[in-house]
């Protein structure tokens, strides 16, 4: 069969395509100000401008006949899928979102969602990292979901505690040197 016509499943979705996309079973999907901005845009990016410009393709491709060996249609009719998809996904998340300031902690050692946390580990290397949602995490720029190993062992100690924790690599323990809470862009 031409894979032009093999229908996808209905329920894709970007969290069964990425299983670290999706929040466990009772949790909110906490957000920072600027990662509901981000997902928002990106949203309004798809819907008002990148779709329609698909669709338009599509059109123009369909009415030049024979579809089965139609290049633009057929790559054009999958990218729609897959920004269908993708506005499903941001919608449900924009839905859950629940916005979280940071700056609303003010000046609290007390590590919770959106602090900057500056550790150091027994071999005496620091990093810091931001806890962030689950959509903004990028561990390249130390931002770490709230849900990862190493936030959730973080939240709630405070600036001096030192923590063990289970992380892929086994068990860890860490000193917190500092905590602040600015505004993450």
């Amino acid at each position: 069969m031409n894979k032009a016509f093999v229908r996808e499943r209905e329920g894709d979705d970007d969290e069964e395509l990425d299983p670290s996309l999706k929040l466990p079973t009772g949790t909110r999907n906490y957000i920072t100000p600027a990662g509901h901005a981000r997902l928002k845009d990106e949203l309004e990016n798809l819907v008002k401008r990148e779709r329609p410009h698909i669709v338009e393709i599509v059109a123009w491709a369909a009415s030049n006949g024979d579809r089965s060996e139609n290049g633009d249609y057929i790559y054009g009719k999958r990218r729609l899928r897959e920004i269908d998809r993708r506005i499903r996904f941001l919608t449900k998340r924009l839905e859950n979102a629940e916005v979280v300031d940071p700056l609303q902690q003010g000046d609290n050692d007390q590590i919770f969602f959106g602090a900057r946390v500056t550790i150091v580990d027994s071999d005496g290397v620091e990093n810091t990292y931001t806890i962030v949602g689950i959509d903004e995490a990028d561990a390249s720029s130390g931002r770490i979901s709230w849900i990862s190993p190493l936030a959730r062992a973080l939240i709630k100690s405070r600036e001096g505690d030192s923590i063990r924790f289970h992380s892929p690599l086994g068990v860890r323990e860490i000193e917190i040197l500092e905590v602040c809470y600015v505004e993450i862009a």
